[in-house]
């Protein structure tokens, strides 16, 4: 594929991809932020990573790329993409980022790919791979088959040639269906409900913290009104007579557990394009991010380069930071379990908040705590110390542990003997105190953070004496 841009490229075998995620956890993988033109409106666009294939992604009008980068599971997910495509994300036209447009003139639905052709051609895109994800697919039909030269691969996801039920698609849905759900989506819109998390990310239902990260999304995509405004043209789209013209590499990727999007839709499309290859892929979710993520990864992975990704484990260097509650069972006698559960909450919402502030992400609440996990042992330590700090004034006494070393990455979890150490290093706190292995203090010499030798311990299940020294940081 050649291109008209000139930054450097990543030069990378896809094959040993373990390794770029390490290079990923290194270097934060950070993206860049522009606007492409479009006659007179702007759209705002983001790149991540630089790597040999352009990947244009869009799901419609549900964007808002900012906000869906603070999340640390759809950073990881575009990061991961990045170590092997160069990804190109934007905002329609009225959502997020994006000029605004009235509502009571909506462009049709064909100039979404004059979108994807204005920002490609602000990112210095000659050609790349375009990925659809949801009510975004017949967007992506039209501009494959009517600009091939420019559209390397198409990737279809969880999306349909049509929503709309007719004498010859029965698999839609009714009138009276479609604007019921249309209308319920448009008044429990950035309103925190669970309805919402049901509908489009059934994984996350009994996930109160994403409850409230989607809130928030959904406030910063678009208004209320909006959102019926685009649904009823999303009605209108119909790309069932593209299928036959799409001659591009066609990749068509479902879930296998759908409530929104039947499986029907994905396998009309692989019938009807030449060639097109039909992957299941696990969960309910209507997007990519949360619900087996891995799979999808791999999936694309391997149609855009040709290589079948490694094993789903990958090791890498990364510090572990573990964090508990001191004398929690105390605590929650003490408040009963109705506030104790709202502490826990509030709890859980700071770790990830902090965490994400310093370049890391939670992995699991341990019930009482954290695991979470950095790219480098300064960054750790200074989330710990904030995290101990914040938590302090909501009355949490914390005590927290610190090790780097190899972890294996295994889908969104972590493991391996680095992560066992972590625990170990944080059982040996005493309350407020972050304690750290010596390797720790070993990578941050010249940093300015002073330690306290606390002595060898012999850590159970650990072989060997590990040297153990506590963070002088204020408390």
């Amino acid at each position: 594929m050649t291109g008209a841009r000139t930054q450097t490229r990543y030069s990378v075998s896809v094959t040993h991809h373990g390794a770029v995620i390490g290079s990923l956890l290194s270097t934060g993988m950070e993206p860049v932020a522009g606007y492409a033109q479009l006659g007179e409106q702007r759209i705002a666009y983001q790149i991540i990573g630089d790597g040999p294939i352009d990947l244009l992604i869009t799901a419609g009008f549900w964007s808002s790329f900012d906000v869906e980068w603070e999340h640390s599971l759809i950073r990881l997910f575009y990061q991961r993409l990045a170590s092997f495509c160069r990804v190109i994300r934007f905002d329609r036209r009225g959502t997020g980022g994006s000029d605004p447009i009235p509502l009571d003139a909506l462009p049709p639905w064909e100039a979404f790919a004059e979108e994807i052709e204005a920002v490609m051609d602000a990112a210095e895109s000659e050609q790349a791979a375009v990925m659809t994800i949801a009510d975004a697919g017949p967007v992506g039909l039209l501009f494959a088959s009517t600009r091939p030269s420019r559209t390397q691969a198409l990737l279809l996801f969880n999306s349909s040639a049509r929503i709309m039920k007719a004498d010859d698609y029965p698999i839609g849905l009714t009138i009276e269906e479609y604007e019921a759900m249309s209308r319920a989506v448009s008044e429990e819109w950035g309103t925190g409900s669970q309805a919402l998390v049901d509908l489009f990310y059934p994984s996350q239902a009994s996930n109160p913290r994403f409850q409230q990260w989607l809130t928030k999304l959904a406030r910063s995509i678009t208004s209320p009104t909006a959102v019926w405004q685009y649904a009823q043209a999303s009605a209108e789209a119909d790309g069932r007579s593209l299928l036959g013209t799409v001659q591009v590499p066609t990749l068509v990727l479902h879930r296998a557990d759908s409530g929104l999007t039947p499986m029907e839709h994905s396998r009309y499309l692989a019938e009807h394009i030449d060639g097109a290859r039909l992957v299941e892929v696990p969960g309910g979710d209507n997007f990519p991010y949360f619900d087996h993520p891995e799979q999808t990864l791999s999936a694309v992975e391997e149609f855009l380069t040709g290589n079948q990704p490694q094993a789903a484990t990958h090791r890498v260097l990364a510090s572990v930071l573990f964090t508990d509650i001191v004398d929690s069972t105390r605590q929650a006698e003490q408040v009963g379990d109705q506030q104790w559960k709202a502490l826990l909450d509030l709890h859980d919402d700071v770790s990830d908040r902090v965490a994400t502030s310093y370049g890391g992400r939670v992995v699991r609440s341990t019930g009482d705590g954290v695991l979470a996990i950095f790219d480098g042992p300064g960054r750790a330590i200074r989330a710990a110390g904030d995290l101990r700090d914040q938590l302090d004034q909501l009355g949490l006494r914390t005590r927290a542990g610190i090790h780097t070393g190899e972890v294996d990455l295994r889908g969104d979890d972590v493991g391996g003997i680095a992560v066992h150490l972590g625990a170990r290093v944080m059982a040996e706190a005493e309350p407020g105190e972050i304690l750290v292995s010596a390797t720790v203090r070993d990578l941050v010499a010249g940093s300015g953070i002073a330690f306290e030798d606390r002595g060898r311990y012999s850590l159970k299940g650990i072989e060997d004496d590990w040297q153990l020294l506590a963070v002088s940081l204020p408390a």
